[in-house]
C-alpha cells in the first residue's frame, strides 16, 4: 500500500475529546475515527488489525473444536423476558418498531443460541457441541470514555458449548481457559486469570485481565502462585487494601500486589441458567430427558486491539506485534531516492512481504514521526546515501539499532 492512497491519515494532534490513550494514539495514528461516545468506524489501518486479531481467535476456537456462526443483531423481546432479562440487563438498547413490537439490539446471544441449539439437540449423541461467531454487540454504557476499552458499539467473540454433564462441561472450561492464553500470548499481551463474579451470567466466572495503568478494575494478584481476584469479590480484610498497596496472599501467604487492570475476556460455567427457560433438553443414553449444560466463553475483539494500543506503545507511538500489525514494514523514501526505493518496494511486495510504503513529498522529520507514530514491527528507509550503495537501512520499531544492509539480505530477514 502507498502511504500517498491511504485513506485516513495521520494527525500531529489527538481530538480533544478523547481522554484515554489507547484512542488517542488510534486516532493520530490513523487506526479509527471517533462517530460519537463509544461509537467509532475502523479505517483500513484498524480494520487490517481488527481482522488479524480475529483471524486468531478463529485458529484458536478451531483448535478446540468450535464451529463459527454467525447470529442476528435483533433479538425477540420475548426471549429476553424468557430469561428474565429484559428488565434486568441494564445496558440493553430496546427498540420498539412502528407498529409496536420490541426487540433487543444484541449485547449477547444466550438468549439466541439456546433455542438455536434446542432445534438440532435431540440425543446425548448430539453432545458435545461448541458454536461461537464473531459479532458486532450493542451495550448502553453509562460511561463510554476509555477509547476502545468500553464502547457501545464493539465486536466481540462469544463461544457457547452445550454438555451432557457437568464433568464435560467442567473439562471444556479448563481447554476454554488455556486456548484463551494462547489468544493473549499471540497477541503480545500477557493476562492474568482472575476470579470474579458471574453478573447476570452465573454466580462465579473467570476473567482475562491486563494490567493497565488507567483500567477499570482492581484486582489482588499474587505473582508466585498466580492467585488473582477481582475487587468485587475479595474478603473484607483485602478489601481494604489501595491500588499500590501490599496484603498477604491467601493462598501461600507471600506478599499480594493491587493493580489497575482492563477485562479483556471472561468465561461462565452456565450450566442450566439458559436451557431451563427455552427447555433445552437431550435423551441421555437410557432414553431418559436430562437438562443439556451450557458454557459461554467472550473475547471483545475490538477492545483487544484498544488494549494492545494502551499497553504495547510508548511517547513515539504505538508498536504492534508481528502477528496483528496491519503490515510488517514501513519502507520511508527519504531525498531523490524514490527510483531505488520503487524498485525495494516491489521487491517486498513480490516475496510476499505486507509493506506500508511512504512516498509522500514531504520531510524527513514528518515520515519518520508518522512511521514511530503508525508502530509497525520494522522500518525500511531509503535516504540518497543508502541508495547510492543499493543498501536500506533497517530498524525494528523496539529496538534503537539501525542495520545498514543490501535489500537481499534485508528480504533473507523478512522473508521466513
Amino acid at each position: 500500500m502507498r502511504y500517498s492512497e491511504l485513506f485516513g491519515k495521520t494527525l500531529r494532534e489527538a481530538p480533544r475529546d478523547e481522554e484515554s490513550k489507547n484512542a488517542q494514539l488510534l486516532a493520530r495514528g490513523g487506526y479509527v475515527n471517533k462517530l460519537m461516545s463509544g461509537v467509532y468506524t475502523f479505517l483500513p489501518l484498524g480494520t487490517r488489525v481488527l481482522t488479524k486479531i480475529e483471524n486468531i481467535v478463529r485458529e484458536e476456537m478451531a483448535a478446540i473444536g468450535g464451529q463459527e456462526i454467525l447470529m442476528p443483531t435483533m433479538q425477540p423481546k420475548e426471549n429476553w423476558v424468557a430469561t428474565g432479562r429484559w428488565d434486568d440487563f441494564d445496558v440493553l438498547y430496546k427498540v420498539k418498531s412502528p407498529d409496536g413490537r420490541e426487540v433487543a439490539l444484541g449485547p449477547t446471544h444466550e438468549e439466541v443460541v439456546a433455542p438455536l441449539a434446542k432445534q438440532y439437540v435431540q440425543s446425548y449423541k448430539d453432545l458435545p457441541l461448541y458454536l461461537y461467531q464473531i459479532q458486532t454487540k450493542f451495550r448502553d454504557e453509562l460511561r463510554a470514555k476509555n477509547g476502545l476499552l468500553r464502547g457501545r458499539e464493539f465486536r466481540m467473540k462469544d463461544l457457547y458449548s452445550f454438555h451432557s454433564s457437568v464433568e464435560d462441561l467442567e473439562a471444556y472450561y479448563e481447554k476454554a481457559k488455556q486456548a484463551y492464553a494462547k489468544i493473549f500470548d499471540r497477541v503480545g499481551l500477557k493476562a492474568l486469570l482472575t476470579e470474579a463474579s458471574g453478573g447476570t451470567f452465573s454466580k462465579y466466572s473467570h476473567e482475562f485481565q491486563v494490567q493497565v495503568e488507567s483500567g477499570e478494575d482492581v484486582l489482588y494478584h499474587c505473582s508466585k502462585c498466580s492467585f488473582c481476584q477481582n475487587k468485587e469479590i475479595v474478603s473484607a480484610d483485602l478489601d481494604k487494601l489501595k491500588v499500590g498497596e501490599a496484603g498477604v496472599c491467601p493462598k501461600c501467604g507471600e506478599n499480594l500486589e493491587v493493580v489497575s487492570a482492563t477485562e479483556v475476556g471472561n468465561i461462565f460455567q452456565l450450566k442450566n441458567k439458559y436451557s431451563d427457560p427455552f427447555k433445552l433438553t437431550f435423551l441421555d443414553s437410557d432414553g431418559q430427558t436430562q437438562t443439556v449444560m451450557m458454557g459461554c466463553y467472550g473475547i471483545g475483539t475490538s477492545r483487544l486491539m484498544g488494549t494492545i494500543a494502551e499497553v504495547l506503545s510508548d511517547e513515539k507511538g504505538l508498536r504492534w506485534p508481528e502477528e496483528v500489525a496491519p503490515y510488517k514494514v514501513h519502507l520511508v523514501s527519504l531525498g531523490k531516492s524514490m527510483p531505488f526505493a520503487n524498485e525495494v518496494y516491489h521487491k517486498l511486495v513480490s516475496a510476499g512481504v505486507e509493506v506500508l510504503y511512504d512516498e509522500r513529498d514531504c520531510s524527513a522529520g514528518v515520515k519518520l514521526g508518522d512511521a514511530d507514530l503508525v508502530g509497525l514491527p520494522l522500518r525500511v528507509v531509503v535516504s540518497d546515501k543508502t541508495a547510492a550503495e543499493n543498501k536500506v537501512e533497517l530498524k525494528a520499531r523496539n529496538s534503537e539499532e539501525v542495520r545498514v544492509i543490501s535489500i537481499d539480505e534485508t528480504l533473507e530477514i523478512l522473508v521466513k
